[in-house]
Order: structure tokens, then C-alpha cells, then sequence
């Protein structure tokens, strides 16, 4: 079973011009990711941005995951010669 981090998104027309962020926060989904696409570890990720819990992170990287296995083609698995 995948981890549902819907519950810890929200968007909002008054925070962040309705930019997806973590819920409770100003942090916006793809600051977090630029930030991990960069090299930063989680832990230096949470340092930098203190409002966005453990649990908020977790849901960033699963958002990413599902949104890769939705969106990118996968080549088949070559035949065995």
C-alpha cells in the first residue's frame, strides 16, 4: 500500500497564489522538490524550511513517486537471449 500524502496538501488561493504547499505552511510542493532535486538531504530540507513536519516530507517524495509512475513511459523489460 502506497502512502496517501493527499492529506497533507492544500492549495488556497491566499497562500502562495494557489500554489500547492504543505498543509499549514507557505512552503510550496516544488520548493521541496527543487531542494531534493539540488542534492539537499531531508534532514537539511527540514532544517532550512522548520513549518514542514517529518510526516509533510514524506508525502512530497510519495507525491513524486506516484506523479513519475503516472507520467513517464517505462521501456519494456528486454528479452532474454
Amino acid at each position: 500500500m502506497s502512502f496517501d500524502y493527499h492529506p497533507f496538501f492544500e492549495r488556497r488561493q491566499d497562500v502562495c497564489g494557489g500554489e500547492m504547499v504543505v498543509k499549514g505552511t507557505r512552503v510550496p510542493v516544488r520548493t521541496l522538490l527543487a531542494s531534493l532535486a539540488e542534492g539537499a538531504s531531508v534532514e537539511e530540507i527540514l532544517s532550512d524550511f522548520p513549518t514542514v513536519p517529518p510526516q509533510g516530507m514524506r508525502a512530497v517524495i510519495a507525491f513524486a513517486a506516484q506523479s513519475a509512475e503516472d507520467d513517464i513511459p517505462m521501456p519494456p523489460v528486454p528479452a532474454r537471449a
